[in-house]
């Protein structure tokens, strides 16, 4: 759109500046991807607290029990009987793949060792246990 004003022409400054708009998609991303890796698991678990902790590196494959005994595999609810046909995947060899479980510390043994127990059946050997770090007093 043109005005003109005394012989000359003047162009109208109503057009979008698309780069604060990218600026703050790019930086929404950017904070995305950073927390993204930081978030386990939407399922509320207190785990026990031990003196040695590794930290994640990668995404793992996680098998979470609540405190009221129900099994996730990442956040799906699944039943235990169920684990070993789930937890088979063609991509690796059983023996390569890495389980994390996470378990509330009010579950009883008997559950934690079922879960194990069926993870083993899909021949999966290294099983890691998630814990919390002790707080320093």
């Amino acid at each position: 759109m043109a005005f003109s004003a005394k012989g000359r022409t003047q162009t109208s400054l109503a057009e979008i500046n698309i780069t604060p708009l990218v600026d703050v998609v790019l930086v929404l991303l950017l904070i995305f991807m950073l927390t993204a890796p930081v978030l386990q698991s939407g399922i509320e678990v207190a785990v026990p607290h031990t003196r040695t902790v590794n930290q994640l590196t990668e995404e793992r494959m996680v098998i979470t029990i609540d405190k009221d005994q129900n099994v996730f595999l990442q956040d799906k609810p699944v039943n235990v009987n169920d684990l070993p046909s789930l937890l088979q995947d063609g991509a690796k060899p059983a023996a390569k793949r890495i389980v994390y479980i996470r378990s509330d510390e009010r579950v009883p043994f008997g559950a934690f060792a079922s879960v194990m127990d069926s993870v083993k059946q899909a021949g999966i050997t290294n099983i890691s246990i998630v814990t919390q770090p002790l707080q320093k007093q």
